[in-house]
């Protein structure tokens, strides 16, 4: 009797051990089987080298300040997921008609939306300041020498458009340049402006109304403008930061403004322009990234950009470049075509994580908080 309890006692032992060690062995391979789940699905969600989306097309329209950059980067986005990005460069104003009118599936505008536009759009439509650059004065004296620097500040330019700085050798310009005054000759100044709706206009006029002193006024303030020069038959217009640039080149005596990267490609000599503090400052990435740390961003691309020119323009710190904008994309938050959509998303992730890797000289990526403005935008996109 004894004997079969204990027998009885054995047996239960070894099979609670042998459930026990089948537990173990079968939770093993279940948790190993999981991970391997997990690491390959882990894998696929991170790894997007090996995705291609062969024929799609993205359209695009807009700013001519952001195409070199924009250039750059639908050659590597071709390259990399067989993705073609086609952009015509028509300046900010006929990019932002463009989208509206949903001819182009993106517009870019150095401008944000207007803040009446974006009431209208509200909740339809995103737009990020993706990329910064510098608005620069160029000029073509043949009298001055590659190495020395014209000196301008915004009261001198500001005459200059409004026709009444007539002469390179003006008093006032030479006070601004003591150590080249000499050399400035007694030729009438040709001025220089974009002919067509251009959002680099908008950054330069909207400097001149904030530095000038009251001598820019808030009417010749936008897209497009009326300038006074043109009047008194000494300004000539050029369409595009092209078409500047080249107008510029080909005039003796002449000034412009044009987005950086136009002016080192094309080896234009570029003004020093005197910034809040005082200091006469020449454009470069550690003096524009200077003014845009100052910059209040937006925290959604659903939200009111209309401000942001105002925050970018003419800030605060010794070295910052006083002529500094930003320039968007704009995109709906809605498409018919799934397949654009995930280009899209794919497109705008790729930018903010590898694409300003690739930035052309003449901009400076934009801060952290910019580039995961890009990544809420791929996330709010759907079809």
């Amino acid at each position: 009797m004894w004997n079969s309890g204990v027998s009885m006692k054995k047996s239960i032992t070894v099979l609670v051990i042998a459930i026990v060690v089948i537990s173990v062995v079968v939770g093993y391979y279940v948790l190993q089987k999981s991970g391997e789940s997990r690491t390959s699905t882990t894998t696929i969600a991170t790894s997007t080298t090996s995705i291609r989306l062969e024929g799609v097309i993205l359209q695009g329209a807009g700013a001519t300040f952001v195409y070199p950059q924009i250039a750059e980067w639908s050659r590597r986005f071709l390259d990399r997921y067989g993705v073609q990005i086609n952009y015509q460069s028509v300046g900010s104003g006929a990019g932002q008609s463009s989208f509206f009118q949903r001819v182009v599936d993106f517009g870019c505008s150095d401008p944000p939306l207007s803040r009446d536009t974006w009431l209208k759009y509200n909740g339809s439509v995103l737009q990020i300041p993706w990329l910064f650059g510098p608005v620069v004065i160029v000029y073509n004296i043949p009298e001055l020498p590659r190495g020395a620097i014209l000196k301008l500040d915004a009261v001198a330019i500001a005459k200059i458009y409004r026709g009444e700085i007539v002469y390179w050798d003006d008093d006032y310009i030479k006070s601004l340049n003591p150590d080249i005054a000499h050399l400035l000759p007694h030729r009438e100044i040709i001025a220089v402006y974009r002919s067509d709706s251009s959002g680099t206009t908008e950054i330069f006029t909207t400097f001149l109304y904030k530095a000038s002193e009251g001598i820019w006024t808030k009417d010749l303030v936008g897209k497009t403008v009326k300038w006074p020069v043109e009047a008194a038959g000494r300004g000539v217009g050029g369409k595009g930061n092209e078409g500047v640039t080249l107008t510029v080149m080909q005039n003796p005596y002449s000034i412009g403004y044009v987005e950086w990267s136009y002016a080192i490609k094309n080896n234009l000599s570029i003004a020093a322009v005197r910034n809040i503090e005082g200091r006469f400052v020449l454009p470069s990435r550690e003096t524009v990234e200077e003014a845009i740390k100052y910059a209040e961003i937006p925290r959604s691309p659903l939200d009111d950009f209309s401000q942001i020119l105002d925050k970018v323009l003419y800030t605060p710190g010794a070295n910052s470049y006083p002529i500094v904008g930003p320039t968007h994309i704009i995109l709906w938050r809605r498409y018919d075509d799934p397949k654009k959509v995930e280009a899209l998303k794919l497109f705008l992730r790729w930018v903010a994580e590898e694409g300003y890797n690739y930035v052309v000289e003449g901009y400076v990526a934009p801060p952290q908080n910019v580039k995961e403005l890009l990544i809420k935008a791929s996330e709010l996109l759907s079809t």
